[in-house]
């Protein structure tokens, strides 16, 4: 079968790429550039926890070295401290946002692409026509290397000026300039090493609501990105105001006089919120920035874009694998695409809040706390404005069991990272065994981690329920935790290939094991298949 084509090379399409090869999904990746980022400290990324871990898994290494996790956040209004989140001890610091800037992201995708045999990068190719039949699609390119690709799906991972977006005639309606911020990443030294902070009407404030909000993020080697909120309009943001804005920052924040800092990158960064009509067209795709823009209050958007991969990669292998399944494929629009427009739709309700100026609200204290929890929600990845979303009405999500027992993680959300026994007897952490095809099924049973796994697996409840998931319709791997938040003994999740919760049913429930499988699939698979699927099954 043909391979994906995946067009744009940045952190989002990489990502798909090795997450397509992990499931043995071979990819063309068209890059228009010569295969290099340049270097942009001034433009960096925030990855909650979970996406982490997404691009850990792919990139074959740990980014901490390469990022930094935050210590703590503070979130500050004139001069009092409104709201603060403590991260933990460095063992523990996994919780912690990692913010890295994007090239040096891109670098470890780029890298383990390099050395990923299923991946093929095609550099100095930019895409100019498809065509789409019922059995492919074929991409034409221009540029020093331009020629034809023959693929099986095309997924536009090419930014917000997608060609394949317009290529497709599709809509991408929204709001421009919704925020603008002028950019500095700098070396100096700030009170708090490794805490990020959010600063409202800071008390050395001296013209215009320019000065009123300005954000400072750590990275790796002493280096800081700061960001300045500013006023509406297309104003010029010159060098001379910039380092004015940068030296007044920053004596009020060290008390120094002549602050020492060394300038490294400036930029405007423009948010523009907008979200495309439909991201399927047939065998063509939307992800990331193609499909989405958001980014007002602190939220990522490539934190989506990620999202976006891990989503689309599982239901594009089950299909490259077992043929065409349009209930599952239909899903990835359907699950995504509710869950960025709940973010956008989050956003533009609160903006008039929080960035409409003065008057009797900015004075009363109840209204001042309850905006700033909002903006650190935004920046912390929680809540409305930052939380990851659920996909409780996915069209997969199976029907209610009278089996199903509660647990902390709802239906739809992603699992809590717990340790895990594998099959090979091994101790791993959940998420690492995401992202591989199989459907996850965790048995939640206190004791067993004392003992070595050929003492319990033939015991007890284990051989029912390892005999369930060999009869499940699509490949599952049988693991064993020793608590889950919330879950009671003999409680038995079923997790999908990204990490999303389907169901949590009490004790070994056959039956409706099978259907909320069968479910997550998208209904019945073919019965070429399904025939396909047991003998995997089988042969695990």
């Amino acid at each position: 079968m043909d391979p994906v084509i995946v067009v744009g090379a940045g952190p989002v399409g990489l990502t798909l790429a090795l997450a397509l090869a992990r499931q043995e999904v071979p990819s063309v990746v068209l890059d228009e550039t010569g295969g290099q980022d340049a270097p942009r400290a001034a433009r960096s990324v925030v990855l909650r926890e979970d996406t982490t871990a997404l691009v850990e898994r792919l990139a074959g290494k740990p980014l901490g070295q390469a990022g930094l996790r935050w210590s703590g956040w503070r979130s500050m209004r004139r001069k009092q401290v409104t709201g603060e989140a403590v991260f933990g001890e460095a063992e523990t610091a996994g919780a912690a946002p990692l913010h890295i800037a994007q090239h040096v992201l891109t670098g470890a995708l780029r890298a383990a692409v390099a050395r990923e045999p299923l991946v093929e990068l095609a550099t100095d190719s930019r895409l100019d026509t498809t065509e789409q039949e019922a059995t492919g699609v074929t991409a034409h390119t221009r540029g020093p290397n331009g020629t034809y690709w023959r693929g099986s799906y095309l997924v536009g991972c090419d930014g917000p000026r997608s060609t394949v977006r317009k290529l497709q005639d599709i809509r991408f309606p929204g709001r421009t300039a919704v925020e603008r911020h002028a950019v500095a990443a700098l070396r100096t030294e700030l009170p708090r090493p490794g805490e990020a902070f959010l600063h409202r009407l800071p008390p050395w404030r001296t013209t215009g609501p320019s000065a009123g909000e300005v954000t400072a993020r750590p990275l790796p080697g002493g280096v800081w990105r700061l960001d300045w909120l500013l006023p509406p309009g297309k104003d010029l943001v010159t060098p001379e105001l910039l380092v004015a804005r940068i030296r007044e920052t920053l004596t009020g924040w060290t008390g120094e006089a002549s602050p020492t800092y060394e300038l490294l990158d400036t930029g405007v960064h423009t948010v523009h919120h907008r979200l495309a009509r439909r991201w399927r067209a047939g065998r063509v795709f939307l992800a990331g920035d193609a499909a989405h823009l958001m980014g007002a209050f602190g939220t990522q958007g490539l934190d989506e874009g990620l999202r976006d991969a891990g989503n689309l990669a599982w239901k594009l292998a089950l299909n490259w694998h077992h043929g065409p399944h349009e209930a599952l494929l239909d899903s990835y629009q359907s699950e995504r695409r509710a869950v960025v427009a709940a973010r956008l739709r989050a956003a533009d309700q609160v903006l008039p809040l929080l960035r409409g100026g003065g008057g009797l609200r900015s004075y009363v204290p109840g209204s001042s706390r309850g905006h700033d929890a909002l903006l650190m929600d935004g920046h912390l990845g929680r809540g409305a404005l930052g939380g990851p979303g659920a996909y409780a009405d996915s069209p997969l999500a199976p029907p209610r069991f009278d089996t199903e027992v509660p647990v902390d993680t709802p239906a739809g959300a992603p699992v809590a990272d717990v340790v895990v026994t594998a099959e090979d007897g091994s101790f791993v952490p959940l998420r690492d065994r995401l992202g591989r095809g199989a459907l996850l099924v965790v048995l939640v049973a206190p004791g067993t981690g004392v003992w070595e796994r050929r003492h319990w697996v033939s015991a007890g409840i284990m051989p029912r329920l390892a005999a369930a998931v060999t009869a499940l319709p699509h490949p599952a791997e049988l693991l064993v935790a020793e608590s889950y938040p919330g879950a009671a003994p003999h409680t038995v999740l079923l997790v999908r290939p990204d990490g999303h919760l389907v169901t949590a049913l009490g004790g070994v429930r056959p039956a409706d094991l099978y259907a909320a499988a069968e479910a997550t699939l998208g209904g019945p698979l073919p019965s070429g298949a399904r025939a396909q699927a047991g003998a995997e099954a089988g042969a695990r």
